[in-house]
Formats: structure tokens, sequence, C-alpha cells
């Protein structure tokens, strides 16, 4: 059972599309606001999918909010939305997600909210073209106009946003080094014997170099180019593998079957995992081929486990792999780049090595959790102390 709000502590509500936004990258931070604040958090879910984060002044309160665009849903849920503001009258509104970020900063400032925050954590219309762009856009531009402060996850995407014309430079803020909410590095960090499970498990050779994508499977992130990329990096090398670890979104489960077929034994698919540190020491690089991201969080995990990169040079991801320090980047789309990154990696262990040991050493240095929610709650202190709306 949750608690009820306390009339003393200033109130929070946190509003994300999905139940799961709150418990992959939220959770640092609501632990931490908890100490001062009554939380409460919003999504289209169940409670039963949030049990472990609530009580102790967090409490949960369903709406429907989908992630696709539907009118008359969408409106609905903004009615909603601004008919819970009015009513419970929170101190300040933070919201993560596409949709929900739009919904919710509309409702907010029609409720009259005093501080009304959100967090992009990369923008859907930049790969898209014609009309659906322009839509898209626009509904940003709208989201960003009806905000008190914006946040970004990465200081590229803060610099992309500014010179986009979305938000003046005074109005943006990252917090630390970036990340949504750092990496947990105790967690995060080498095991040799979750590698030997793992790899056992899935019949992969103690001495087979490893590529790992982790993920949602879509094409935006860049998955067909990676087949492609390790296809012709496994036909000149034969002690090449390729770990495939996350949910199917677009139907892409037909490309790994059929690149298992032409290369039997070393193309591997698993789908979630709630031990994504397992998989990682499983590997030697981590892959993300990415057209788009606000930031990256599994490079940088899999950077805290002393593994580096291939990834592409787009921003955000700029933000978490350096370029021939801690990994390799490559133009977005190009999987001649890849595979040709994917053979230097593996013909070179020591490189592997320097760069695994340079990742992890950046993100204790900039990434960490601990880092990070200091960051929030120090941002949290001062919006609330400049606005007059102190927490007693």
């Amino acid at each position: 059972m949750t608690e009820g709000p306390d009339t003393r502590r200033k109130r929070i509500c946190f509003v994300a599309t999905i139940p799961f936004a709150m418990k992959v990258f939220m959770r640092p931070h609501i632990d931490v606001m908890r100490l001062d604040y009554d939380v409460t958090l919003v999504a289209n879910g169940s409670t039963e999918e949030l049990a472990d984060l609530l009580g102790c002044h967090v409490s949960f309160i369903p709406v429907r909010i989908e992630r696709k665009i539907s009118l008359k849903k969408d409106v609905f849920a903004l009615a909603k939305l601004w008919s819970l503001f009015r009513k419970e009258k929170f101190d300040c509104v933070h919201s993560f997600m596409p949709k929900s970020g739009l919904l919710a900063m509309l409702a907010a400032r029609f409720a009259g909210v005093p501080l009304r925050f959100n967090t992009f954590t990369g923008q859907v219309w930049a790969t898209q073209k014609g009309f659906r762009r322009l839509l898209l856009r626009s509904l940003d531009k709208v989201l960003a106009m009806n905000t008190t402060r914006v946040l970004a996850d990465s200081h590229s995407q803060r610099l992309f946003l500014i010179e986009n014309n979305f938000v003046k430079a005074h109005e943006i803020v990252v917090l630390a080094g970036g990340s949504f909410g750092g990496v947990n590095i105790t967690r995060f960090q080498y095991s040799q014997k979750a590698r030997q499970r793992v790899r056992s498990r899935h019949s992969i050779p103690r001495g087979a170099i490893v590529f790992l994508f982790m993920g949602r499977l879509n094409r935006e992130k860049g998955l067909l180019d990676l087949s492609r990329a390790f296809a012709a990096a496994a036909h000149q090398d034969s002690n090449l593998h390729l770990l495939v670890v996350g949910p199917d979104e677009e139907g892409l489960e037909a490309e790994f079957t059929a690149l298992a077929q032409r290369f039997p034994g070393r193309v591997h698919r698993f789908g979630y995992t709630d031990c994504p540190e397992a998989y990682m020491s499983a590997a030697d690089v981590i892959c993300l081929p990415s057209y788009r991201e606000g930031f990256g969080s599994v490079l940088i995990e899999a950077a805290s486990v002393g593994i580096p990169a291939i990834a592409s040079r787009i921003y955000g991801i700029t933000d978490a792999v350096e370029d021939g320090i801690t990994g390799i980047l490559h133009p977005p789309t190009s999987d001649r780049e890849i595979t040709r990154a994917m053979l230097l990696l593996a013909s070179d262990g020591s490189l592997r090595r320097r760069m695994g040991d340079a990742a992890r050493e950046k993100v204790i240095r900039e990434f960490s959790e601990a880092r990070v929610t200091k960051a929030f709650a120090d941002f949290y202190r001062d919006m609330l102390s400049t606005t007059g709306i102190e927490s007693k």
C-alpha cells in the first residue's frame, strides 16, 4: 500500500508513456526524489508493473497514453491529464518520451502547473521525410514551447535543438556529462562467470570474438546494416560471432534466422533480458549502428563492463563514444565501414583491451549513476528555490 501525500512536502509528477521507462531509466531519480518530495508516477500501465517503485512517498496513477498518434485517444488522454493536474495541484510535472511529453506539457500548462520540465531523449522526426517529418517536428516544437525548462540527455542533442531553433541556449540543460540516469558501475562490471555462463548457453567457443547488439529490434537501429556488415566480416574471419539481444518490434527475426542459416552456430538470438550486464560480459564489442539516438545508454553500460563500441557518428552517440579512444564511429548506413571496424577490432586484442579500459574510465569519470542522480536532485533544488517553491 502506498502512503498518502504529505502536505508539508512539495509534489512532483513524472509522466511517461509506458511503465518500462520508469523502471529502467527513472529508478535512481525516483529513489533520491522520494527523500524530499511526494512523487506521483503517471503512465499507461498497471500498479503491478511498478510495484517495486511504489510506497514511501511514491504513488502511481494510470492514464492511457498511446505511443502512436490517435487523435481521439490523444484528446481523451490530454483531458484526463488536465483533470488530474487540476485536482492534484502538483508543484512540478516532468515528462519523458515524445507522446507523453507533448500531452503532459500541454495539460500541465492549461492546468496552471508552475514548473513544467521535459527531457528530450532523441527526435523521432530526425530521420523522417516529407509531411511526417514536418508534423512530428511541429509537435516537438509545441512541446518545447509549453515547458518552463527543457532538458536533453546529451550535449550534442542540446546543440542540435538549439541550432534547429527549438529552444534558446539558456532554456535547455544537460545534467552532469549526459545520459538519462547514468550507469550503476557496481552492477555493470565485467564478470568472468557471466561470460562463461552466457557463452555456454549459446554454444559460443571460448576464443570466439563476439559482437553484441542489445536493444529493441527495429530498422532505425541500423540492424539491417549490421546484418550485412557481419556477413561480410564473417566471410573473412571464421572466428567472428554475432549476439543479438532484445525484443523484435518490426518483424526482423527472419533477417537473423536467414543470417544464422548462412553462418551456422555463429549468429545467436535472445529476447528481452533483465541481466544485460551478463551478455555484455560475454561480448567483446558492442554495436549500435543507429540512425538516431538521444544518447545511447547501452553504449555506456557496455563501456562500464569494459568493452569498446562500434557505433554511428550521430548526435547523442558522439557523447557516449570517443572515436579512436573508447570505440570506432562510422557514418550511419555504412555497412562497409562497420565491416572494416569489426575486422580491425577482431584482429587486435590489445586495441580492444585498451579501448575497453578507456571506456570504463570515461563512464566512471562522466556517467556514473551517483553523479547524474546528484545533478538531477541539484537541478530540482535550484529550480524550486529560484521560483519560490522551496521544499520544507
